[in-house]
């Protein structure tokens, strides 16, 4: 779907651990992230990614509820939040280019 709409996808990660190391050695300008990962939180992801130096654009996302995320996203270092039935690349593209 983001390549469809124009984006260069340069690498996938099935765990949190994997998507650390994919955005040290790829340096993306975005990265979107699952809140729910197998190892780790999402959350606890992008504060990581936040904190190093060239920081990616991060873009949450989940098939939860946005009610039932809210006080956990209001937290989170992020570029914005896209719910899973509400994902496209275009709802991509406009947070990322808003960074």
């Amino acid at each position: 779907m983001l390549e469809q709409s124009g984006f260069q996808v340069v690498g996938e990660a099935e765990d949190g651990a994997a998507a650390i190391a994919a955005a040290r050695d790829l340096g993306p300008q975005a990265v979107l992230l699952d809140v729910l990962l197998p190892d780790r939180s999402g959350l606890e992801i992008a504060a990581e990614l936040a904190e190093s130096l060239q920081a990616p654009a991060v873009v949450l996302t989940s098939s939860r509820s946005t009610w039932d995320l809210a006080s956990a996203l209001e937290e989170a270092p992020k570029t914005g939040f896209i719910p899973k039935s509400a994902f496209s690349g275009e709802a991509f593209a406009e947070l990322v280019q808003r960074e």
